[in-house]
């Protein structure tokens, strides 16, 4: 599968969807099937240490990341940073993989045109990992990280505020990260093969 785009711009491959969906694990799925392999840009390895930071000296709580506070005052500048990097990635060719929820971007079709010219346009290609609030729960919980408290603690406002089994209204690649789903291996195969 090439992962190459046209006019001298890499494709770039967003992996996106709810916090604890399991973007990670997609997204490593993917750059072993895609060829060239594109540039990572995970945003908790990117931000986790600078948003931990940011929090101490708002004297805002480690596990506060998500909330109308954190949208305004710290992943405007984690997505806007994402975002310039991939553009400046890609225009030298290179296919890029910015993995984060970008749940804002996702669910308005305007909003999602406007955030792939901020790319510098097509080719784009949103993979999008499913998820529900039963598998979210059990995520979370599971991997046991204090960043997540925050969603926790208030879950069923996290689960309503992120959508996480509702489908974003342009054109994806979906993948059914949900308990029970079919190997996530045989979806992304299929998943690369209809692009």
């Amino acid at each position: 599968m090439s992962g190459e785009g046209g006019a001298g711009r890499g494709t770039v491959w967003v992996v996106a969807g709810a916090p604890g969906a399991g973007k990670s694990t997609v997204a490593d799925l993917l750059l072993r099937r895609l060829d060239p392999v594109p540039a990572l840009l995970d945003k908790d390895t990117l931000f986790s240490g600078f948003v931990a930071e940011v929090l101490s000296a708002h004297g805002r709580s480690y596990g506060e990341r998500e909330g109308a506070w954190y949208d305004e005052h710290v992943k405007v500048h984690e997505y806007g940073g994402m975002t310039a990097a991939a553009a400046q990635i890609r225009a030298a060719g290179c296919p890029v993989m910015p993995v984060a929820p970008f749940t804002g971007q996702l669910r308005d079709s305007d909003r999602w045109r406007s955030w792939v010219a901020e790319l510098g346009g097509d080719p784009v290609r949103l993979v999008w990992v499913a998820s529900d609030g039963a598998t979210l729960r059990a995520r979370l919980g599971g991997r046991g990280r204090s960043r997540d408290s925050g969603k926790l603690d208030g879950f069923d406002a996290f689960v309503a505020r992120v959508r996480p089994d509702e489908p974003p209204p342009v054109e994806h690649l979906a993948i059914d990260n949900r308990l029970g789903a079919r190997p996530l291996e045989e979806q992304a195969d299929t998943a690369l093969g209809r692009v």
